[in-house]
C-alpha cells in the first residue's frame, strides 16, 4: 500500500467517525447508563440483609429489579447503536463510587448515600440524557429513558419516608464530593478535583457481610420449623398429615412462605461476590430476588387477615447464619438445587389441601409460588456452573452439589440453633396457637 492510499484510508475512517459522532455521543451516555445501573444493582443489594423494617426489604427488593429492567433495556438499545461496546465490564470510577457507599457501618446512613446522593444523580442522568439527544432521530431511547425517569422518581419518594430528616451524614457529602469529581454520572458537568485529604475508604476497608441479617424490632429465633406445637409454629408432621385441618395447613404455609425472607437476605449476598459475572446472571438473580420477597410479602400480608399478629412470630435466621459462612456458589447451590427443588413435593400436597377451603386468593398465591421456584431452579441449572468458573471451581456440578450438602450439615452444628427464642411460648405463634385461630384444637 503506497502511503497515499494509507493516508486515504486513514482520511476515510475519520470521515466515517464523523459521520456517525451523534449516534456514537448518545451510545456513550447509555453505556454509561447501563453500567450505572449494573452497578446499582451488584451493591444495593448489600443494604437488604442490613437493614431492619421488612417493608424496606421488600422496596429495595423491587427497586434493584426494576434498575436490571432498566440496564437490560439499556443494553439492548445501546445494542443497536453504534459506539456503545461490547460486553458488561463497568469502569473504575463508576465501581469506585458505588464501593464507597457501602462502607459506612451504618445501614441507614448507606441507604441515605444511595437514595439522597446517587440516586438522584441517577435520576439526573436520566434527564441529561432527555435534554441531549434528539427527540425524533433518538425516539426508541428517549421512549425508553422517560419511562426510567418516572421509575426514579417513584423510587425518590418510595423510599423518603425511611429516611431521617438529618442531612448531617458524613457519607453524604463524601459521595457528593465524588460525583463533582467524575462531573456527574455522565460527565454533564464541569469536574471538581478532589481535596488533597481525601481518602477512599475502600482502600483501607474490605467490605464483608454481616454475620447475622437484621429484623428490626421483630422477634428472632433459630428456626419456625420443629416438631412441638406447644413450641414451633411449623409442625412437620402435621403439613403431610390428612389428618391436619386444611384451615391450619393454611396458617401453616403462610407462616412458610413470609420465612423466605430468609432467601432475601442470603440471595442478597451473592450479587457482591460475583463482581465477574455476566449481566444476564445478575439480572437472573434479580428476578430471583424479587420474586423471593414477594413469596415472603404473600405471607406477611395473609396472616394479619387471619388474626396472626405480626408481632408474636419469631423470624428464623439459621439459614442466613449459616450460608453467609459458606462461598458464594455453596449458597447459591443450597438454595437452588437443595431448598427450593426439594420443596416441591410437599407443597404440592399442601396446595392440594388448601384447594379443599376454596379460598381463591390462597390458591393463586401458591400457585404464583410454584412457578417461581420452578424457573428458579432452572436459573440454577444454568448459572450454578458459571458462578463455580468464576470461584475457579473444577468439580462437576452434581459433585459439587453432594459435597456442598455434606458442608452444609457440618456448618449447621456450628452455626445453627444458636438464636435463643425473643418470646416464651405463651407469648409467641405456635402450632397450639394456629389452631386456636382456625377455631380448632389439635
Amino acid at each position: 500500500m503506497t502511503a497515499s492510499n494509507a493516508s486515504a484510508q486513514r482520511s476515510g475512517v475519520r470521515s466515517k467517525t464523523l459521520r456517525m459522532a451523534a449516534v456514537q455521543e448518545m451510545a456513550g451516555l447509555l453505556r454509561l447508563l447501563f453500567e450505572t445501573e449494573r452497578e446499582f444493582i451488584r451493591t444495593a443489594t448489600v443494604l437488604i440483609p442490613r437493614v431492619g423494617d421488612v417493608e424496606l426489604k421488600y422496596l429495595l427488593c423491587q427497586h434493584v429489579w426494576e434498575s436490571a429492567g432498566h440496564a437490560r433495556l439499556l443494553r439492548e438499545r445501546g445494542s443497536e447503536m453504534s459506539g456503545f461496546g461490547k460486553g458488561d465490564s463497568v469502569r473504575s470510577d463508576i465501581a469506585k463510587l458505588f464501593e464507597e457507599a457501602i462502607r459506612p457501618e451504618d445501614e441507614m446512613e448507606c441507604l441515605a448515600g444511595f437514595y439522597r446522593v446517587i440516586k438522584p444523580a441517577i435520576l439526573d442522568a436520566y434527564r441529561h440524557y432527555l435534554e441531549a439527544t434528539h427527540h425524533l432521530a433518538d425516539w426508541p431511547s428517549r421512549h425508553l429513558v422517560q419511562e426510567f425517569v418516572a421509575d426514579e422518581e417513584r423510587h425518590l419518594e418510595e423510599v423518603r419516608p425511611y429516611l431521617s430528616e438529618a442531612n448531617a451524614y458524613p457519607l453524604l457529602r463524601y459521595l457528593s464530593c465524588v460525583l463533582d469529581s467524575m462531573g456527574g454520572l455522565l460527565g454533564e458537568r464541569p469536574a471538581v478535583d478532589l481535596s488533597e485529604d481525601f481518602r477512599w475508604a475502600q482502600d483501607s476497608q474490605k467490605y464483608s457481610h454481616p454475620l447475622t441479617c437484621n429484623r428490626g424490632d421483630y422477634p428472632i429465633c433459630s428456626s419456625v420449623f420443629g416438631h412441638n406445637p406447644e413450641e414451633d409454629p411449623i409442625v412437620r408432621e402435621w403439613l403431610e398429615d390428612p389428618d391436619t385441618d386444611a384451615r391450619v395447613i393454611r396458617l401453616m404455609i403462610y407462616v412458610w412462605l413470609m420465612m423466605e425472607l430468609d432467601a432475601v437476605d442470603y440471595l442478597a449476598t451473592v450479587f457482591y461476590d460475583t463482581r465477574e459475572a455476566p449481566f444476564d446472571l445478575h439480572y437472573d438473580l434479580a428476578r430471583h430476588l424479587w420474586d423471593e420477597s414477594r413469596h415472603s410479602a404473600f405471607g406477611f400480608r395473609q396472616l394479619p387477615r387471619l388474626g396472626v399478629d405480626l408481632n408474636t412470630l419469631e423470624h428464623s435466621l439459621d439459614l442466613y447464619n449459616i450460608l453467609i459462612h459458606m462461598s458464594p456458589p455453596e449458597r447459591y447451590a443450597m438454595m437452588t438445587m437443595e431448598f427450593e427443588s426439594g420443596s416441591f413435593p410437599t407443597k404440592a400436597k399442601i396446595m392440594d389441601r388448601v384447594r379443599e377451603l376454596n379460598d381463591f386468593e390462597a390458591d393463586t398465591l401458591l400457585a404464583f409460588d410454584r412457578n417461581d421456584e420452578q424457573n428458579h431452579v432452572r436459573y440454577g441449572h444454568r448459572w450454578l456452573p458459571e458462578i463455580l468458573k468464576l470461584f475457579g471451581e473444577t468439580r462437576p456440578v452434581e459433585e459439587f452439589v453432594a459435597a456442598t450438602r455434606e458442608r452444609f450439615g457440618e456448618l449447621e452444628g456450628l452455626y445453627g440453633g444458636k438464636v435463643p427464642h425473643s418470646l416464651p411460648p405463651e407469648e409467641r405463634l405456635t402450632g397450639k396457637r394456629i389452631c386456636s385461630l382456625a377455631g380448632l384444637t389439635k
